[in-house]
């Protein structure tokens, strides 16, 4: 590795470094700062992912005008009667449920409502908060490489379709895959941890009166946040079903040529008419949508992709042949090799869009396999490494019995050993399955 190419990685690891210490938002713009810095040294920038932005976009235009209207509410009591009627099997339940919602939602920021009472349940039955909460938070993060309409499952099947493999392919492998590798993760992370009736810290945190016990939140679910959330499911049907027509392997030539619009402008329509539909039949006040949670956070996102995407781009570009001519060979002897170097990736790059916009590409060029790019694709989630993710900070503080913490050693969190598992798991079960089906 010559002088230039250790220049240039310092460079990007720095901007990912000083991002991670901003935290939130920071992230893409240290991003477009890294960005600035290797240009500045003669390097060209990459390809900005307008597309991965653009369906952020649109699919949290329709979650936010859906929040505003209270159908988050209402997702929110559901869950709350769901896992208060089988709370002993917290640990097991409370992750299928934030994975369904990120399944439907095509974002993980949705767990953000239903933290607050995963915790509150373990609680109230001596359960340790911190084994539901590590794995609820993992199981939203690895659903969003099986969501019908996240920005990095439509960019994933984009890049792959001239390869034979379609958008329903890509479900019908990631979907089972990761969710079989969440059930199975939950038992193990049910035997992470002290028991709270025996752990130190929290008999300390209850002594003082610092630990609450809230009770059953009072949230009133109207007529309209029930309206609003039909509406939105009816929305994820329309896409899937738009998507898999216009498939290669699907193809029906009459509604391509009659509805010239591509599966990325399908979303972004569909998700638009979605959010007017809302705001319509709902009775809801379009200008409350920019000040709900769900599209401040998804604007952030698409910042932080904006900067730490083209970050990753401008850098793989940069390199490429060096990159091919290094991993081709290894690939085609070690293959899970790629889902070690998406794990890595998306470690720091702290997002699976931006994590597939940067790498897939070139692992396709390099000649990667379809098996080995979609059993590997579930590893752009290792989003849980390092505690700087806000939904896992999120289940820290929302945690009072003290014994979700992040460690001095900033690794030796609850959240690592599950991530882990559950990746691991899910690229095992994914070359299986992917062998079978493609």
């Amino acid at each position: 590795m010559d002088f230039m190419v250790l220049l240039q990685l310092v460079i990007v690891l720095a901007a990912i470094f000083l991002g991670a210490r901003l935290g939130s938002i920071g992230i893409g713009y240290a991003g477009g700062l890294g960005v600035l810095v290797l240009a500045l040294i003669g390097v060209k920038p990459g390809s900005i992912p307008i597309d991965v932005i653009l369906v952020i976009m649109s699919v949290i235009a329709a979650i936010g005008a859906m929040q505003v209207a209270g159908g988050i509410d209402f997702l929110v009591v559901v869950t709350e009667k769901f896992l208060r009627k089988h709370p002993k099997y917290i640990t097991y339940l409370a992750p299928i449920v934030t994975y369904l919602m990120t399944l439907m939602a095509g974002t993980g920021h949705t767990a953000f409502s239903t933290l607050p009472v995963i915790a509150e349940v373990a609680k109230e039955q001596g359960v340790r908060p911190s084994r539901p909460l590590s794995i609820s938070v993992v199981a939203s993060q690895v659903a969003i490489t099986a969501s019908p309409i996240s920005a990095a499952v439509v960019f994933f099947s984009n890049a792959l379709e001239p390869l034979g493999v379609g958008y329903l392919d890509i479900l019908m492998i990631c979907i089972p895959t990761t969710l079989l590798a969440v059930i199975l993760t939950s038992f193990v992370a049910n035997f992470l941890g002290k028991e709270l009736k025996d752990d130190p810290v929290y008999l300390d945190r209850l002594a003082k009166g610092l630990v609450v016990m809230r009770g059953v939140s009072n949230i009133k679910v109207t007529p309209m946040g029930k309206r609003s959330v039909w509406i939105f499911i009816v929305a994820i049907i329309l896409v899937m079903f738009y998507a898999t027509l216009i498939s290669d392997k699907v193809g029906w030539t009459w509604l391509k040529q009659n509805i010239p619009l591509s599966r990325d402008h399908a979303i972004y329509v569909i998700m638009l008419s979605t959010a007017t539909a809302i705001t319509f039949f709902c009775r809801i006040d379009a200008a409350k949508v920019l000040s709900a949670s769900t599209f401040k956070s998804g604007m952030s996102a698409c910042v932080c992709i904006l900067g730490v995407a083209w970050l990753g781009t401008t850098f793989v570009n940069a390199h490429e042949a060096g990159i091919k001519e290094l991993a081709g060979s290894v690939l085609e002897t070690k293959p899970w090799l790629l889902a070690v170097a998406l794990f890595f990736a998306s470690m720091l790059l702290y997002s699976q869009a931006a994590t597939a916009r940067a790498l897939m590409p070139l692992a396709i060029t390099i000649g990667a396999a379809p098996v080995t790019l979609v059993a590997s694709f579930a590893a752009v989630s290792a989003l849980f490494v390092l505690p700087t993710y806000p939904t896992l900070l999120a289940a820290v503080e929302m945690d009072d019995t003290g014994s979700t913490k992040i460690g001095k050693y900033v690794f030796n969190h609850p959240f690592f050993i599950p991530g882990v598992v559950c990746i691991a798991l899910s690229v095992f079960f994914g070359f299986i399955l992917a062998e079978i089906v493609l």
